[in-house]
């Protein structure tokens, strides 16, 4: 986000001072977010946070993890304390379905036959997981994992003597997968793609999850279609192959992806391509609303397209940049896209969009394990991924955005500090 000259911040605060009702819908992470911005901004009107789920505003990244695991309470996630969250002065309404948006009156329409008004509106939907429409999903039980009551429903069938089939190699399915195995149960992750998270990591860093998890007792079947579930003579469950085989399981997990929640959008006529198309201040093709997180499709220079990024970097900083665009302040929002998972100890980080055209430059410590990928473009890093190296990424994210050119050897020699790059 650009800063601003004095004058210009004046003239936003002022601008911003004919604002009364402010309307959030969505009281995920990019909804919190821009609930606390607005009041950190010093917007004093009316503010009504609309969730569809009974929970406070909180973060989903631990639900796969440390919740799902009993390690945490659900409590953990929350993005702020209960006194905090009360200090806000929010029109909280949670467990609340909009209808429809009619942008004429300015109004949003709850289920409930209420009518909110707003002058700026703000959609932070996010997503949903996404299912399968395949023969035999009424027969058996199919979880999926986006929300809080989702991990406390899956993690009883997840433990010592169980067995379960995970449907999809991405980042959540292994995710769960790790967490699964880690409490003892017996594992398959079932991908119909040639390897592990294809669409957003290259072939190495593929192979690398795919070690990684058939060292910890995983079954890893790729390129393995899945044509439908069945309710096996012994009421478990089963998986069945496009190969005609089948795996009989406890429990089966859908992680094939999130599908955005941009219904209401389209419905109001808002545009939308695989989510809400939104600028590089957030706003939507209607100027009284603007739109963050997993449910908005904005331009990225790093990327040089549109990209819905599905991260908790952009839920929290999206929905900062919305709420301090709605107030009238200059946003330019485009991150450096940044991405981490956690999976048996291991901690992976991408920091920027790596292509098949770039060249690539290891900085490996053979002893520990632990790396960091550079991908260049001539002599300049265009993104980096690590695997435990926190602290090397930091100095790899540095180096992208400055657009620092550097020299091979050193930044492959671990003898030379990233911070001497």
């Amino acid at each position: 986000m650009t800063a601003e000259r004095p004058e210009v911040a004046a003239a936003a605060c002022a601008d911003a001072s004919v604002i009364q009702n402010i309307v959030i819908i969505g009281a995920g992470q990019a909804g919190g977010w821009a609930a606390q911005t607005l009041r950190a901004e010093g917007f004093t009107g009316r503010l009504v946070l609309i969730g569809d789920e009974a929970h406070p505003p909180h973060e989903r990244p631990p639900l796969s993890k440390a919740v799902l695991s009993g390690a945490a309470l659900p409590e953990t996630t929350r993005l702020m304390k209960a006194e905090a969250f009360e200090a806000l002065g929010l029109n909280w309404r949670p467990s609340a379905r909009v209808l429809r948006i009619d942008r004429a009156a300015k109004q949003v329409l709850l289920a409930d036959g209420e009518a909110v008004p707003y002058d700026k509106l703000i959609l932070c939907t996010g997503g949903r997981a996404r299912q399968l429409t395949l023969p035999g999903v009424d027969q058996v039980p199919l979880h999926t994992l986006r929300t809080i009551e989702d991990a406390q429903a899956l993690a009883p069938a997840l433990g010592a003597g169980r067995s379960v089939v995970v449907v999809g190699g991405g980042w959540i399915g292994l995710e769960v997968a790790a967490t699964a195995r880690q409490q003892g149960a017996e594992v398959v992750v079932v991908e119909t793609q040639s390897r592990l998270c294809e669409r957003t990591v290259p072939a190495e860093i593929s192979e690398h999850l795919l070690a990684l998890h058939r060292a910890q007792g995983t079954r890893v079947l790729l390129g393995a279609g899945v044509s439908g579930f069945a309710r096996a003579a012994d009421g478990r469950s089963e998986v069945l192959l496009a190969d005609g085989s089948a795996l009989r399981c406890d429990t089966i997990v859908l992680g094939i992806g999130l599908v955005p929640n941009d219904e209401l959008a389209r419905e109001a006529g808002l545009e939308c391509d695989g989510g809400v198309l939104v600028d590089a201040r957030c706003h939507t093709s209607d100027p009284d609303i603007l739109a963050a997180g997993d449910v908005a499709v904005a331009p990225n220079t790093w990327a040089g397209r549109r990209l819905r990024l599905e991260s908790w970097q952009n839920a929290q900083e999206q929905g900062i940049a919305a709420a301090r665009s709605a107030l009238g302040h200059t946003v330019d929002y485009q991150p450096l896209p940044w991405f981490w998972s956690d999976q048996y100890g291991m901690n992976l980080q991408i920091y920027g969009m790596p292509a098949a055209a770039h060249r690539v430059v290891r900085r490996c410590d053979e002893a520990s394990g632990n790396f960091v990928l550079f991908y260049l473009a001539g002599d300049v890093v265009q993104a980096a991924i690590g695997h435990n190296a926190a602290r090397d990424l930091r100095f790899a994210r540095r180096l992208i955005e400055q657009r620092k050119p550097v020299d091979d050897e050193r930044l492959a020699d671990l003898a030379t500090p990233m911070s001497k790059q």
